[in-house]
């Protein structure tokens, strides 16, 4: 056994486990296995080129080598990015614990309500601090919640707005570079004009629906905007206000002088700068706007018995329930970035974010009035934590980086310092030595810095509570708040306690040694706009990592800057439209979609102005291929793309891959090919084989980022040679293509230090790794069908009666017996796993996929599981619905209570298989009452009785 291999780490199946799996799946070799699930003209000839595989102590060497060449300067940029002290407790027992970073999405409230209640903290956290009504469980980062306010506000004008089309967006002088950048990309595919000024100087013209402020304004001022709110509400305008989290400690909110929309970052409550992510943004608004806020909601309901429980609210605005109807196609959040934000301001309580948020200030004063008797002109009259002077740029930053200090340049005359939590008075004498020499004089010492409330203007100042809730006063020693993260966390199942079987979602190890990485400060604190010759290390690491990417896809080139699956789809399509408009062909609106596709398919080809046009499946779930042709040939001249997922959504190789591509590329479209399901195609085949020219990939799957309970997740694109001009760029950083689109997210190389994972994925696993991982990942799959065969009816099949790397259980038989598909997923909590993916792509069915990670034990613990629970299906009978599989899932509080009146034994409800008495997970919560939580929206902290006496 080769025991420094990361393969043998990494695949779950031994070679001991593989004869008796091909014995069962009914083929002499994995070779016939693939012969009999891969269409033959889509494989590869050659193996993928790539370095030979690492092992995990020479990957772990090669880190520390790069880690050193990036330079950990002392770094005052602002600009939304601060470095933050992350609390030791939070990253040892969040960041660093598989019980967290391992968790899906809460869609299965039910063994979820650990990271539920966290995020609910931090949407109560996040309302406090803004003033407004309800929350999101976070956006992806500042500019992208940014433009997730200006689209919504778009979608709620009123109605003689929408008759008379105002479609004029003011945008102030004062946003962060980055963000408007990202306005500019989301704007112009929707035929938003944005009109960017002095917000003292808009004349609130009756052409506008909404604005956007900066609060502090990026130079650091602090302005009023009272005035302006209320004359915009007066004219029809809604306001919406990217506010700085900290600097709402001490400035009164925007929910007090009326915004309708508050975004921003919690990167500064804690969170590594990563050269740029992943980071939690936040989005809060009216509760009038709750049927339109971007992302998900948790709310507060209530369980079978009445007990109070979370889940996630308002679920069927769901991506894949709106498709083209829908005003985003954010179908993620940045968990477990949240869950760390959230648990900051737990840890931290009011007073602690008051005395950090009055130290940054009272440094940021000093350091002014100091720079002041240097003769130095500060420009800001009013300021939280940054100063903008008048100095020669150029001298000041060759000062300043002699001494490792950077600072932001605005222009040529222009030098802007923000100050943040880690400062200290060494740093703050080190920035008065810079100026000092730069106009030849001598500062004077600081020595000691009172921490003064505030200096601020007593109108400008918050007179309002914040963070009165129990839990932000309960837990800030150590010792609670490690208890605390404990108590959430055993509520949750984890890949930590078994697999999480989902299908579309694929749910692999992430393995330790690619997660370690994440906590070496010589990663975690450069900011995303720090000079690239200090992140060299960092730039070694994603050029190699875009290059893998870029051959794994067998395209010409790769951006990694967006920060989701659905920034991917979206920043592919817009691509492709540079792409036609670059050639004159700005006709080319029309989108060919599957109607199997996901759903956020279609929402991102509405965001990219594109017209959706839905193609027929067949009966065997494939794309009907004169269907397609059909509609190609008679949108031929407007005709913009296809997007397609491969293998399909109901988990096929369709064998006319090639013939759909073709048809495109012959009536004058691209071919934008959804990498949901790349791990059936590492090393086998890939887009570019195919006939694709754009694809997203998703990180978070095939290349094992974690899913942090939903986020964060990473989802670059890869490009054909003809798009590879049109990738995105950076205002700030230059980066992308020659002719690049703007930006699609915050920093130049999006989530930059989640990226280490998968660079640490591809790098261990190399070539033969890579491939094996597919085909055992098809392995595993196809094993569970068998075995799961004569129980359940597998919805679609390939040509040879093969699944890829998922497959579709067909459900909507047991109906008969009065079961659902849901009490399915309920009663596999009893049997200690997660459920796969429910109703989707079709209804009444569930979606498996066992990924490679796992071993024949674990899929033969889970086929158990499913045969034993049709077995209760058909014991069970519609007139009779009082059964083990109805009152799924049963909690540990019903095992040990006095009575027990249900028809069945203790041990059927708990244990009816014999290996769950070894490793028991009790769900925390009664089956959740969705219904009642959608008719008694409760979104923060607040106990249920106060709004049930309400």
């Amino acid at each position: 056994m080769k025991t420094d291999s990361f393969k043998l780490r990494h695949i779950g199946p031994s070679e001991k486990e593989l004869d008796s799996m091909l014995d069962t799946i009914k083929v002499d070799s994995v070779d016939q296995l693939i012969y009999e699930t891969v269409p033959d003209d889509i494989l590869l000839d050659n193996p993928l080129n790539l370095p030979p595989a690492l092992s995990e102590q020479e990957y772990s060497a090669s880190m520390l080598k790069l880690a050193a060449k990036n330079k950990i300067f002392k770094t005052f940029i602002g600009l939304g990015y601060h470095e933050a002290c992350l609390p030791a407790v939070i990253q040892r027992n969040i960041l660093e614990n598989p019980g967290w970073y391992t968790a899906y999405t809460p869609y299965q409230a039910e063994i979820a309500q650990g990271r539920l209640e966290a995020l609910l903290n931090f949407q109560t956290m996040i309302c406090d601090l803004t003033g407004m009504e309800l929350a999101n469980a976070s956006l992806l980062d500042e500019s992208t919640a940014a433009a997730e306010a200006m689209t919504m506000l778009f979608a709620v004008r009123s109605r003689d707005q929408k008759k008379n089309n105002v479609s004029k967006f003011f945008v102030s002088e004062e946003i962060l570079p980055q963000t408007l950048s990202l306005l500019q990309t989301r704007a112009t595919p929707l035929d938003i004009e944005l009109v960017v000024g002095n917000h003292e100087e808009f004349d609130f013209s009756d052409s506008f629906y909404g604005a956007i402020l900066q609060y502090p304004g990026k130079s650091g001022q602090v302005y009023d905007y009272a005035d302006f709110t209320k004359k915009a509400h007066e004219a029809g305008i809604k306001v919406a206000v990217a506010a700085d989290i900290l600097s709402l400690v001490t400035l009164k909110s925007p929910g007090s002088f009326n915004a309708d929309v508050v975004v921003g970052t919690t990167q500064r409550f804690g969170i590594p700068l990563g050269y740029g992510g992943p980071h939690a943004a936040y989005f809060a608004t009216r509760e009038e706007f709750k049927r339109n806020i971007p992302g998900r909601i948790i709310g507060i309901t209530q369980d079978t018995n009445g007990n109070r429980a979370l889940r996630m609210a308002l679920q069927t605005r769901e991506q894949h329930i709106k498709r083209d109807k829908a005003t985003s196609n954010i179908c993620t959040a940045q968990v477990l970035l949240a869950v760390m934000a959230g648990m900051y301001a737990v840890y931290h309580g009011p007073k602690g974010l008051t005395y950090i948020a009055n130290k940054v200030h009272s440094y940021t004063h000093t350091l002014s009035q100091e720079l002041k008797k240097l003769e130095l002109q500060q420009v800001n009259a009013t300021y939280f934590d940054t100063i903008t002077l008048k100095a020669d740029a150029a001298k000041t930053k060759e000062i300043a980086e002699s001494k490792e200090v950077n600072f932001y340049y605005p222009d040529n005359e222009t030098v802007s310092i923000s100050l943040n939590e880690a400062t200290t008075i060494d740093d703050i004498n080190t920035i008065l030595s810079i100026f000092a020499q730069l106009k030849g004089k001598t500062a004077t010492k600081v020595n000691n810095i009172d921490v003064q409330t505030t200096t601020l203007p007593d109108h400008l100042q918050r007179t309002t509570e914040f963070l009165t809730n129990e839990v932000f006063n309960a837990y800030h020693s150590e010792t609670e708040l490690m208890r605390y993260i404990k108590k959430l966390e055993r509520k949750d199942l984890s890949l930590n306690h078994s697999m999480i079987p989902l299908g579309s979602c694929t749910m692999k190890l992430n393995a330790a040694s690619e997660m370690l990485p994440l906590s070496n400060p010589q990663w975690g604190n450069i900011h995303p706009f720090a000079p690239v010759a200090q992140a060299q290390g960092y730039q070694e690491v994603l050029k190699q990592l875009e290059d893998q990417l870029t051959e794994i896809t067998g395209f010409a080139g790769t951006s990694l800057q967006p920060n989701s699956g659905a920034q991917g789809e979206f920043a592919g399509l817009m691509v492709i439209r540079a792409y036609h408009e670059s050639r004159g062909d700005h006709n080319r609106n029309i989108c060919l979609i599957p109607s199997s596709a996901h759903g956020t398919n279609p929402a991102s080809a509405v965001m990219a102005g594109m017209k959706v046009v839905v193609t027929k499946a067949t009966e065997e779930g494939n794309i009907d291929v004169e269907d397609l042709r059909e509609k190609a040939i008679k949108h031929k001249d407007n005709l913009a793309a296809l997007m397609v997922t491969y293998p399909s959504t109901h988990g096929v190789y369709e064998s006319a891959i090639k013939e759909i591509t073709k048809i495109i590329h012959d009536n004058g479209g691209q071919v934008y090919m959804d990498g949901a399901n790349m791990n059936a195609q590492v090393g086998l085949t890939n887009p570019g084989a195919i006939g694709a020219d754009v694809c997203h990939l998703n990180l978070h799957k095939t290349f094992a980022i974690p899913h942090g309970g939903g986020g964060p997740g990473v989802g670059p694109i890869c490009v054909a040679e003809q798009l590879v001009p049109f990738l995105p760029g950076n205002p700030v950083i230059p980066s992308g293509g020659e002719k690049g689109i703007t930006a699609i997210s915050s920093a130049p190389w999006g989530s930059a230090l989640a990226c280490l994972i998968s660079y640490g994925y591809i790098t261990m696993l190399g070539a033969d790794g890579l491939k094996s991982a597919t085909i055992h990942a098809i392995l595993n799959a196809n094993y569970i069908k068998e075995r799961l065969e004569g129980h359940y009816q597998t919805l679609y099949s390939g040509e040879r009666g093969r699944a890829a790397h998922e497959m579709i259980l067909d459900c909507r038989p047991f109906k008969a017996h009065g079961i659902e598909v849901t009490d399915i997923a309920k009663r596999l909590m009893d049997y200690g796993f997660h459920a796969p993916t429910v109703s989707f792509p079709v209804a009444g069915t569930i979606m498996i996929e066992p990924t490679e990670s796992e071993n024949k034990a674990e899929l033969d613990r889970f086929c158990d599981a499913l045969i034993a629970i049709r077995q209760e299906i058909a014991e069970a009978t519609a007139e009779n619905p009082n059964n083990v599989l109805k009152n799924a899932p049963h909690t540990q509080a019903m095992l040990t209570a006095d009575t027990w009146d249900l028809p069945y034994t203790r041990a059927q409800a708990a244990y009816p298989l014999p290996y769950i008495a070894d490793n028991k997970f009790w769900p925390s919560v009664r089956r959740v009452d969705d219904a009642y939580g959608d008719r008694n929206l409760i979104c923060t902290c607040a106990p249920i009785e106060a709004y049930l006496e309400a």
